[in-house]
């Protein structure tokens, strides 16, 4: 009896190993999140650059450009993190960032140049 209750308690702990999220209905592919996410960090720049100005407004702006919902964006972004996928969405991200300006990598390069740590966000 020991060895049946042994097997069924193995066999519930390997049987529901594997996704701890579901796939969302509207996930957004990964090309297409890293447009977004490089739109949104240009939008946060704009509003340190302007800092009296809503950074909603610049968020539902870009959104509604790519023609997201917020709560796809959303799901879709907890599903990336949870199956951690993020990290190439967000490198990804950079390159459009730095395709769209260019002087945002002399800038990087100069200022890891001088201090050899990264820029950091200023609010």
């Amino acid at each position: 009896m020991k060895k049946l209750i042994f097997i069924f308690v193995m066999l519930c702990m390997f049987s529901c190993g594997g996704d701890y999220i579901d796939k969302p209905k509207n996930l957004i592919e990964p090309e297409k999140m890293a447009e977004i996410m490089a739109d949104l960090a240009i939008t946060d720049q704009a509003v340190i650059l302007y800092p009296n100005k809503n950074l909603e407004a610049g968020t539902r702006f870009v959104l509604k450009t790519h023609n997201i919902k917020s709560e796809d964006f959303i799901e879709s972004f907890k599903y990336y993190v949870i199956k951690d996928k993020m990290k190439d969405i967000a490198e990804d991200a950079k390159k459009i960032v730095l395709q769209k300006d260019p002087k945002a990598d002399k800038y990087i390069q100069d200022k890891l140049n001088k201090s050899g740590i990264p820029p950091t966000l200023n609010r």
